[in-house]
């Protein structure tokens, strides 16, 4: 099968981490989760750092390097040569790569990197605009999405299992302010690509959603 290039976009919640390694594994390539190299340049910088003046953020950024080894599952994003802090996950560094993602200096720059990984190796890639700003030249495009009660569930439960315990409600604010700014921002708003399959993974398993992506995959490489 000759893939090069799927994209899963969606809100936060939709599961995108979960398929998106899934599906690489059973295509056997890469999987590049966009979302956690926001969270990393947001961990990196520190709370407040998208109200500092551009021409403060632009050398800060030149500072980082993204690359990625391995595929499938095995796949792991290195920053600056290390590993990506488990940091990166709980719901405050989220809301500040959220704050950052407004920022087009950061967008670009991070859409540069993404890039660049995606013209030397065949990516799966999730995020928030993959098939409709980064790679808009994907065979493979899909857009999740599903209800807030379970986003927020899902969120919760992917928290608890990395030892992180979080307040559902402040899950569910937290989600609600991302989805505002992720929809509302100038720069690269939420929204499916024109071409993208939509996918509610609110009325499926991961498994039945991972059969729907695949049945499309091999429509479109028959």
């Amino acid at each position: 099968m000759d893939i090069t290039i799927v994209t899963l976009d969606g809100p936060a919640g939709v599961g995108k981490t979960t398929l998106a390694r899934r599906l690489a594994d059973k295509l056997g390539i890469a999987y590049l989760d966009t979302g956690a190299m926001f969270r990393s340049v947001a961990l990196v910088f520190g709370e407040g750092a998208w109200e500092k003046p551009v021409d403060q953020l632009v050398p800060e950024l030149n500072r980082l390097d993204f690359d990625l080894e391995g595929v499938g599952g095995h796949s792991e994003l290195l920053l600056n040569g290390h590993p990506l802090s488990p940091e990166i996950r709980s719901e405050q560094v989220g809301l500040w790569a959220s704050h950052l993602g407004r920022i087009p200096v950061v967008r670009d720059f991070l859409r540069r990197n993404q890039q660049a990984i995606g013209r030397i190796t065949s990516l799966v890639a999730e995020g928030r605009d993959m098939g409709s700003v980064v790679f808009p030249e994907a065979r493979f495009k899909f857009f999740l999405d599903a209800s807030i009660d379970i986003r927020v569930q899902r969120r919760f439960e992917q928290l608890k299992a990395l030892g992180m315990e979080e307040d559902m409600e402040r899950i569910r604010a937290q989600i609600r302010i991302r989805d505002d700014q992720d929809r509302n921002r100038s720069v690269a708003p939420l929204r499916p690509a024109k071409d993208a399959v939509l996918i509610d993974t609110g009325k499926a398993d991961v498994e039945g959603v991972l059969r729907e992506i695949f049945a499309v995959i091999e429509r479109k490489t028959a």
